[in-house]
């Protein structure tokens, strides 16, 4: 996990910007529940996936925009991670 220690750091500074409003201690934990939450609906998700694909050079597929790889900062890492080394 340590490989995707600069892009949690990424996705937490993006959060913190658009989800918690600039607050970072309003920020989840970074295994804790962004989508199933509902503290990220599908607009704030979209533009995530859309700054994700800019930052970091990756495509999403239209069948990977799920909870399972974008339900907490953990997993977004885990997921632009694995998309940047195929």
């Amino acid at each position: 996990m340590s490989e995707a220690l600069p892009i949690i750091e990424t996705v937490r500074q993006y959060l913190t910007e658009h989800l918690c409003h600039g607050d970072r201690s309003q920020l989840p934990a970074d295994d804790a529940s962004l989508i199933s939450s509902r503290l990220m609906d599908s607009i704030i998700t979209l533009k995530l996936v859309s700054y994700l694909e800019d930052t970091f050079g990756i495509a999403f597929e239209a069948h990977e925009v799920t909870q399972e790889n974008l339900d907490s900062i953990n997993k977004i890492a885990v997921f632009v991670h694995r998309k940047q080394s195929t």
